[in-house]
């Protein structure tokens, strides 16, 4: 089973650029490497030898170098497009596929490993829904571009819109756990305490 992680190049003032106003553009890129890494050692731990490192705008930021050399990850470049597009080339590369942010610090082990059996089980979609109307983690084990296609990427209703395509696609949808996700200041209060050691307080909202 591949396991994709979708991670930005930690550049201060283009990673996490909504947590910006809390913690500084240094400080967000910061937050962002270690999330990175988080994502990469769940990842590692549930699919070993299996994880894929999706990187944008492409792999050349030396940090993606020691993320492959820390975890043992192989290096993709992110296809162009918006994210649905990025998305779903990725997990295209090789099917049963499942696909996470780096964004979801408390998405654990078990919860890859049972979107796994969800998938060999003979599923079509497995998620991890986002409490903010999202969803932090995709699993697919057939093409689906209708699950991906004009999608409104950021807003609350991708969850729901996304149940409504596996409904008329007739598409097996399991979904786990609800897990948190950090995209705005207020969701810094949902963060395990460890990630945001030595980060800016001062500017914390």
């Amino acid at each position: 089973m591949r396991t994709l992680v979708f991670a930005r190049a930690p550049v201060a003032g283009q990673a996490k650029t909504r947590l910006i106003p809390a913690l500084g553009a240094h400080g967000a890129a910061r937050l962002h490497r270690r999330l990175v890494r988080q994502a990469l050692a769940v990842a590692s731990e549930a699919s070993p030898g299996e994880v894929e490192l999706w990187c944008a705008p492409d792999c050349r930021h030396p940090f993606f170098a020691e993320c492959a050399r820390e975890f043992g990850c192989s290096l993709h470049a992110q296809s162009a497009g918006d994210l649905g597009e990025r998305m779903y080339s990725a997990l295209c590369a090789g099917l049963p596929a499942l696909l996470l942010g780096s964004d979801a610090p408390r998405l654990g082990v078990d919860a890859l490993r049972n979107a796994g059996r969800a998938l060999v089980s003979g599923n079509d979609c497995v998620l991890v829904p986002a409490l903010d109307g999202g969803y932090v983690m995709i699993g697919l084990s057939a093409p689906a571009p209708g699950l991906f296609q004009n999608m409104p990427w950021g807003g609350p209703e991708v969850l729901a819109e996304t149940r409504q395509r596996c409904a008329r696609l007739g598409l097996s949808l399991v979904e786990l756990a609800a897990c948190s996700d950090l995209d705005r200041p207020e969701d810094l209060a949902l963060c395990p305490p460890h990630l945001l050691d030595g980060l800016p307080l001062a500017k914390r909202r």
